[in-house]
């Protein structure tokens, strides 16, 4: 007899691991899904095809970390290479997918399926990173991490891009490119960009009064 309080998708969940980048955000989602293998579970590890950066295929941490992924060129080729068997999905850099990745992840949760997801949530700027928003508000769980600042060694929690020829959003890249930094030394160029701009508007204003 079926309990009346038995649901099919009692174990369904979203848990999203954040941060930037040198985190530890992978390395994280790798302990996740390793333990749930060693808890027999059927597990399928997916990554966006843009992300090549050390292997066409699989996962790999900075601390050389690795798990077999299957590589993605958008989120409902997930669906469609998702085995039945499958109870713990794990979505690595979830950033470089479109909005439709927040459906794909609401359907997987609703069908009883763990789904772990890792992801930068701001970009080089400090904005919002792609569907990440909406899908923190979403999550059941969701994992703050830090790095380390390259500057002065405290707790990061931005990400550096290094001066470079393109202002896309999207540039895919190592530390040749990008450093964890603190709050503070993360946009200070910004602030002094701001109080050279105020001391200028501040010295225009006292020589407009001194002309009339």
């Amino acid at each position: 007899m079926v309990s009346p309080h038995f649901s099919p998708f009692l174990n369904g969940s979203i848990e999203v691991v954040c941060g930037p980048m040198f985190s530890g955000k992978t390395e994280e989602l790798i302990r996740r899904v390793r333990r749930a293998q060693i808890a027999r579970q059927k597990v399928q590890i997916f990554k966006p095809a843009i992300d090549n950066r050390y292997h066409e295929s699989d996962v790999v941490s900075h601390s050389s970390l690795t798990c077999e992924a299957t590589p993605v060129s958008n989120a409902i080729e997930i669906l469609q290479k998702l085995f039945d068997s499958t109870r713990v999905v794990a979505i690595d850099e979830v950033q470089f997918f479109d909005s439709s990745v927040l459906k794909v992840i609401g359907k997987l949760a609703k069908r009883g399926i763990r789904v772990i997801c890792a992801g930068l949530d701001q970009d080089y700027t400090g904005a919002p990173f792609g569907p990440i928003p909406e899908l923190l508000a979403m999550a059941d769980r969701v994992d703050k991490i830090q790095a380390i600042c390259t500057v002065c060694g405290s707790p990061a929690s931005k990400t550096f891009r290094k001066p470079s020829d393109t202002k896309d959003q999207v540039l895919v890249g190592e530390s040749d490119l990008y450093e964890a930094r603190c709050r503070t030394h993360f946009d200070y160029e910004e602030e002094e960009k701001d109080q050279l701009a105020f001391s200028l508007l501040f010295k225009d204003q006292e020589q407009s009064q001194e002309l009339r």
